[in-house]
């Protein structure tokens, strides 16, 4: 898989995947991460790729012809069957990203991500070229830069020899529909905190249901949603 990232600060990407399960993958040739500054595409001498709103109103708005030529140009630069390709707008207002959708897009050679910036990006931008938008959360970040790195830790690690284990990605939270029972190691007791008996029992078909139980009920306390219970009243 190759992930293109359009963006205007390629250089906050330097670091973050030089690390962990993402740099394994990249050692091993499972995924590439190439990075397009998207002032490179801008037309004009000072590089400019915002521009008022139209309408009046705060902030600025990315223009759409230098994103336009972004995305033509990482096309052009590795063809790949359009259906094996999407492009992604990291946006507010996009689908919220979940593990299934994570794992959806797993099966796609190259995903190309436009972060936005400001006020947002030309809403032609969405109409013409966006295949998705993508939300990581209802609040509002500085840019799409960290939603973008979200996505592609979150993708990647699904992909087929990036974790160690070969079910790690089956047993974890939201892989189930539930949030992930508590964890514990050694020592069996510290401070007064036990583990709890059953985890040492060796019974695996106990631990087995007493982990169910365990997600269950955590997933009930935080996230009722996941099992379609609706959120308690907040305490005024």
């Amino acid at each position: 898989m190759i992930f293109e990232v359009i963006t205007i600060f390629p250089e906050l990407f330097s670091s973050v995947f030089n690390f962990g399960i993402v740099k394994r993958a990249l050692v091993r040739g499972l995924l590439q991460i190439r990075y397009h500054d998207l002032r490179a595409f801008a037309d004009d001498p000072h590089k400019k790729v915002d521009d008022r709103p139209y309408g009046g109103g705060d902030g600025m708005v990315l223009k759409p012809e230098p994103i336009f030529r972004a995305v033509a140009a990482v096309k052009a630069g590795g063809p790949v069957e359009e259906a094996q390709q999407k492009v992604l707008l990291l946006s507010p207002q996009g689908t919220p990203l979940t593990q299934a959708l994570a794992a959806e897009l797993t099966s796609l050679a190259r995903i190309i991500l436009i972060c936005g910036r400001y006020e947002g990006v030309d809403e032609r931008v969405k109409e013409a070229l966006v295949d998705l938008e993508i939300s990581v959360g209802d609040y509002i970040l500085t840019g799409g830069e960290i939603p973008a790195m979200v996505v592609i830790d979150s993708v990647a690690r699904l992909l087929p020899g990036a974790l160690g284990g070969e079910f790690s990605a089956t047993d974890e939270s939201f892989a189930r529909g539930m949030l992930d029972f508590p964890q514990y190691t050694r020592p069996a007791e510290f401070r007064g905190l036990k583990v709890p008996e059953v985890l040492l029992s060796g019974d695996h078909r106990k631990i087995q249901i007493w982990r169910e139980q365990q997600a269950r009920e955590r997933t009930i306390k935080n996230r009722p949603d996941l099992l379609g219970i609706p959120y308690p009243p907040r305490q005024s």
